[in-house]
């Protein structure tokens, strides 16, 4: 238990003094005189947001196909542009805050970058709903030459950090990258206005210690990272994502241009401004702690920021009485665990592989989203938000003294930790003696790990897909001219890369409580081929700077397309829609037809898949046609399964009880936002009609099995664990629908089914002893819903008429290896009205499990 350095009770789990609120996972203190609504929000999918369900499929392809533009970082500065206008928008939700819309951020940026030379304006991207992101630059004006000498220094921070840590030109003169992020959330707006007014007053300030200050670093400004949100008052962008979620699987283009900002500019600091902490709420966090960090240098840096920040906005005067403002809280000082920076999708736990020796997520006091927004008075949204307002610019400015007084150090710090990296050395652990300056530190805070020597991967289409992503974050890849993809581990990101490959680690006994996810591992989640090794091979390495293609289509007779990858139903699909007459195998696999040879490799080339030959003749098959689903769903399963090509129209209660017309649909998928007792008799009987007409059911977790239950497709109980327990677990897998999927799911609230009626197949169950690999799954009070009382049930099971999942194979769109058996599923109880039976059942009898 920490000490607590103010009248704070102390508090082993966010509970009613401190709790975090629905609608903006956000931390309160008592007594909360402008608080929210004391409710956890921790994951997507609790509470399907009814707007993302009706994101448009345009928004998908567009986040599917962003690119980041990137800037030549040898241009000198300023680098002006001339902003386009965007149209008035009357809607848009932060004009009643009194706040900026997005529309007149075109004209103030034009506006700012006429003040001076010290202010630069690039379009870094575009949002799933189309709207531009914008990069703003301050710092004294720089000539072609200047710049590219601030690059090579740069490159050698990163690339040749021994070299860097002795040069006389980095410490006399590289200038300190700060990354200030706002508006992730786009229904906590503050950050932007605030950073708005901070960079006007640096645009014309003359004082010292502003020229100082700009001739020393760099200020970057993500104005606004998430402009959809912005606009319709929503947390998530225009697909429904909560973008603070996103930065290790980057579905997202939003998160794709923080990634490239991150990557690119190399920030020392980093600020991410949220909201609503009544009274601010200001990293760094409890433990647990990212093992793969330099927690050393990081801890130092961020506690010491978070001091100058509190002491700024502290200063500023609000009290509760007078102001409805409590205090600055400090997680790592104040609180136990329950905000803790153990995942690397947050924006500053992210960045903190890439450089960011100081980084922090500020959350700013005075709610004025969600219940707040609705109901509380114009003048009193107003005051609100002025409030947050100069609270966000305190901490700005704090942030930027800080970076000014402690340039020298942070910069060290920063090749300190890619000399690690590099060099291979040893973590350093956390202690009052390592970390000279932080109080409190005990052993609950000591996290590190051992770096394996190098990771292989296989060169297959996941494979491909993995380096792929691992080159995108920065992490460098070798391989020899053929064989597997070589991970060096002795770099400088390697942090990142162990984050991403490594399995992680099961911390249910470390704390009682996650923020958010516990586990993510790509290499058990992606369905590659990923291992660790002890020693690189013996052969020379070349360094990879993309993937080589995968792609290949046999030379004669029927092709057969295996379906056990996303990429591979994206092709189906695509096929299908050309109206090439593919048909499916026994064995669940795709057969085309050879005289589609040419469609075959064009979409073999788009989609990076390989057509290997079919078996011969004596095959049994079926013909396959294109799918059309109903998806009740979150918006991560939505946008996954649009990301494979489906034809999908979002359903919910309501909308059925309004009257939808299931001639639009195959299949129904649902998980979320979609009750059957809810239905008007109409709605039920039109659904029901549906599903007994040959149309199946897959359903994920409780929702989607009661679905099945309450239609009569299935006997079977579904068994919830604990509904905050999630990770990655062994599983086994044993019927068609799970036909080569990894041995490993993702969970999170998992469900096993007992009870198995007549005519029910075990397609999945979890592993026996402990499945889980690596996450927080703790027994309830009672000693029920652990593990233990999961191991060896099913996990994933199917009649003739419904495929249901215990397992989260669509979580976010994060676990790719998984997303093939929802694509199986869909395709068997799409197909059971074509006179064949579901694909689970067409190769066997059932299989009945009794326990």
């Amino acid at each position: 238990m920490r000490t607590i350095a103010r009248a704070v009770p102390p508090r082993p789990v966010l509970i009613a003094a401190v709790a975090l609120t629905t609608a903006a996972g956000s931390l309160l203190l008592s007594p909360r005189v402008a608080g929210a609504d004391p409710r956890p929000a921790t994951r997507e999918g609790s509470a399907p947001d009814r707007r993302a369900a009706r994101a448009p499929a345009a928004a998908a392809r567009r986040a599917l196909t962003a690119t980041v533009p990137r800037a030549d970082p040898h241009l000198g500065y300023p680098r002006r542009q001339v902003l386009s206008p965007d149209p008035a928008n009357p809607a848009d939700t932060s004009r009643k805050l009194g706040l900026t819309p997005y529309d007149a951020l075109a004209p103030r940026l034009n506006a700012l970058q006429r003040l001076g030379d010290r202010v630069s304006v690039e379009v870094a991207g575009v949002s799933a709903g189309g709207h531009r992101l914008y990069l703003v630059t301050v710092t004294a004006p720089e000539t072609a030459d200047q710049a590219t000498a601030q690059e090579r220094m740069r490159e050698l921070i990163e690339n040749a950090p021994a070299t860097a840590a002795k040069s006389p030109e980095i410490k006399a003169g590289y200038k300190t990258p700060v990354l200030f992020d706002n508006n992730i959330h786009g229904d906590e707006r503050e950050g932007t206005d605030a950073s708005l007014d901070l960079i006007s007053q640096l645009a014309t300030a003359n004082d010292t210690a502003t020229k100082d200050l700009l001739a020393h670093s760099r200020l970057y400004f993500n104005l606004t990272a998430n402009p959809d949100g912005r606009i319709a008052g929503t947390r998530a962008n225009a697909n429904g994502f909560d973008l603070n979620r996103d930065l290790i699987t980057a579905s997202q283009p939003e998160t794709r241009a923080i990634r490239a900002l991150t990557i690119d500019k190399q920030p020392a600091v980093l600020l991410d401004l949220h909201g609503y902490v009544n009274g601010t709420l200001i990293e760094p966090t409890t433990p647990p702690h990212g093992e793969n960090y330099e927690y050393d240098l990081f801890l130092k840096n961020t506690y010491a920021n978070a001091l100058g920040m509190e002491s700024a906005v502290n200063g500023l005067g609000y009290t509760p009485a007078k102001d409805g403002v409590e205090p600055v809280h400090i997680p790592f000082r104040d609180q136990a665990e329950g905000w803790d920076d153990w995942p690397p999708v947050f924006t500053p736990q992210y960045a903190a592989f890439q450089g960011a020796v100081a980084a922090h997520t500020v959350e700013i006091p005075l709610q004025v989203n969600n219940a707040a927004y609705d109901t509380l008075p114009t003048t009193e949204l107003r005051r609100r938000s002025a409030i947050n307002v100069a609270v966000a610019g305190a901490a700005m400015r704090a942030t930027l003294d800080f970076a000014r007084s402690h340039r020298t150090s942070l910069i060290a710090d920063q090749i300190e930790m890619f000399r690690r990296g590099a060099a291979g050395a040893e973590q350093v652990p956390v202690s009052a003696r390592t970390v000279p300056g932080v109080p409190g530190i005990g052993p609950e805070d000591v996290y590190t790990t051992e770096f394996p020597r190098a990771y292989t991967i296989a060169a297959d289409t996941a494979g491909a897909r993995l380096v792929a992503h691992l080159i995108a974050n920065d992490v460098r890849v070798l391989r020899a001219a053929t064989g597997p993809y070589v991970i060096d581990m002795r770099q400088p990101k390697r942090g990142l890369a162990n984050a991403l490959l490594a399995d992680g680690r099961d911390i249910s006994d470390k704390v009682t409580a996650m923020y958010d996810i516990s586990a993510w591992s790509l290499g058990r989640l992606w369905g590659a081929t990923v291992e660790a090794v002890t020693t690189l091979p013996g052969t020379a390495l070349d360094a990879v700077t993309a993937p080589s293609p995968t792609a290949r289509v046999a030379p004669h007779g029927d092709l057969r397309l295996r379906l056990t990858d996303p990429a591979e139903f994206a092709a189906l699909n695509s096929l299908l829609r050309q109206g090439i007459p593919v048909r499916r195998a026994a064995d669940g696999s795709a057969i085309v037809p050879e005289s589609a040879r040419a469609k075959a490799t064009e979409v073999a080339g788009e989609y990076d898949v390989a057509l290997d030959a079919a078996p011969l003749t004596g095959t049994t098959t079926t013909a396959l046609h294109p799918v059309r689903v109903a998806a009740a769903v979150t918006a991560g399963e939505l946008f996954a399964l649009r990301e494979m090509g489906f034809d999908v129209t979002p359903v919910s209660t309501d909308i059925l009880n309004a009257g939808f017309d299931w001639s639009k649909a195959d299949v129904l998928f649902v998980s979320a936002g979609l009750d059957h007792g809810d239905l008007t008799p109409a709605a039920r009987t039109a659904l029901g009609t549906f599903l007994t007409t040959g149309h199946g059911l897959v359903g994920r977790g409780v929702t989607g099995a009661a679905l099945g239950s309450a239609a009569g497709l299935l006997t079977a109980t579904p068994v919830e664990g604990d509904e905050e327990a999630n990770g990655v677990v062994r599983v086994v897998n044993s019927g068609p629908v799970t036909l080569g999927a990894p041995a490993y799911g993702f969970v999170y609230a998992p469900v096993w089914f007992t009870g198995l009626g007549p005519g029910v197949r075990v397609e999945q169950s979890y592993a026996t002893g402990n499945p889980l690999v690596a996450g927080h799954w703790r027994p309830l009070d009672d000693g029920t819903g652990g593990p233990a009382a999961a191991a060896g049930r099913p996990s994933v099971i199917s009649g003739p008429h419904a495929v249901l999942f215990g397992t989260e194979p669509l979580f976010r769109d994060h676990p790719k290896g998984e997303l093939p058996q929802v694509g199986r599923a869909l395709f068997t109880m799409a197909h059971t009205y074509d006179g064949t039976r579901a694909m689970a059942h067409a190769s066997s009898g059932s299989v009945e499990e009794s326990r």
